[in-house]
């Protein structure tokens, strides 16, 4: 744990990335995520700038998130010996754009993910540039973003599947948005008017008996076990992916 988030309550820090192409198609699938996005990473080749789908990125990021941290990869692509005046010119236009936005102000980092370019990252090369410092501006960032986590209220945890398991019960795995929930604690879901008690809680290398939305710098992915039987299955199976307050 780096220096300056070592005083919060975790062995290491986990960043989920959730994939937001800007395509107009795939909205209600990037909206369905919105909820756990902390901070935002715009990549944008440095080659060519914004482009058509940059700017619909920078629409959904608006939308869903309000910091942002802009990648300028394939900065390798450029002329060592012209680089870094051509890749502060490009944030200085990226600046200008961005002014029309609330991200103004936001911090850039210039990258090369893969130096060279290779069809398969199998393939060896040169090692990435920038990457340490990307993960770094991340770290920073993971205090500010739990202290953002809402502690009062209702447990609320939005399912992502549902199985049974024989003689276990019936797993749900999902996300915490908000609120705790502890072993032996009864949750309900309204809209099938089912109240049931769990069972256990596991998160990612983590076995709980506790799962908190404020658990990590993103909302804690977490599975729960609970006693219900097949035919309670049955109807959550018909139930919306909607966010189920329990």
């Amino acid at each position: 744990m780096p220096a300056h988030i070592a005083h919060l309550p975790y062995d290491e820090i986990q960043f989920t990335l959730v994939d937001c192409p800007g395509h107009a198609s795939l909205i209600k699938t990037v909206l369905g995520g919105a909820q756990i996005i902390d901070v935002m990473m715009l990549v944008i080749d440095v080659n060519k700038g914004i482009q058509t789908q940059t700017a619909e990125c920078l629409v959904v990021g608006e939308i869903t998130t309000s910091e942002l941290l802009v990648v300028l990869n394939k900065c390798d692509l450029i002329p060592e010996a012209t680089r870094e005046e051509r890749v502060e010119k490009t944030k200085k236009r990226l600046a200008n754009t961005l002014k029309a936005t609330k991200f103004v102000n936001c911090e850039m980092v210039a990258v090369s993910a893969r130096p060279g370019g290779a069809d398969d990252m199998r393939a060896g090369g040169a090692a990435p540039v920038g990457v340490n410092a990307l993960m770094d501006s991340l770290l920073t960032r993971a205090e500010a973003a739990r202290a953002r986590r809402p502690t009062p209220g209702d447990f609320l945890f939005a399912v992502d599947h549902c199985f049974p398991i024989k003689g276990q019960g019936t797993v749900l795995t999902g996300t915490v948005l908000g609120g705790e929930c502890h072993v032996g604690d009864s949750v309900e879901i309204p809209s099938l008017k089912l109240e049931k008690k769990v069972k256990s809680m596991q998160m990612f290398k983590r076995c709980d008996l506790v799962a908190s939305g404020t658990g990590s710098a993103c909302a804690s992915r977490s599975s729960i076990t609970s006693s219900w039987s097949a035919a309670s299955y049955a109807r959550r199976r018909q139930c919306p992916r909607s966010m189920p307050q329990w």
